[in-house]
């Protein structure tokens, strides 16, 4: 079974909405500016970097992104 990927993101950010594009029906998806508690995740997984979308693939934790 493959790993769960998470993407941590923001409605109206265009890196946001590509990773959604791009990753698809694979990856679970937060919007950390209406749920704080996924924010908090968040923060604690990019080390306390503001910035989206920060996608999350098993224990790998890239922040931002440029394409698949």
């Amino acid at each position: 079974m493959a790993e769960e990927t998470v993407i941590y993101g923001k409605a109206g950010c265009p890196y946001t909405q590509r990773a959604l594009s791009d990753y698809g029906d694979r990856a679970k998806y937060y919007d950390v500016k209406s749920d704080s508690e996924k924010l908090a995740e968040m923060l604690k997984l990019s080390g306390g970097v503001r910035r989206v979308p920060v996608i999350v693939e098993g224990e790998k934790v890239t922040i931002g992104y440029g394409g698949a």
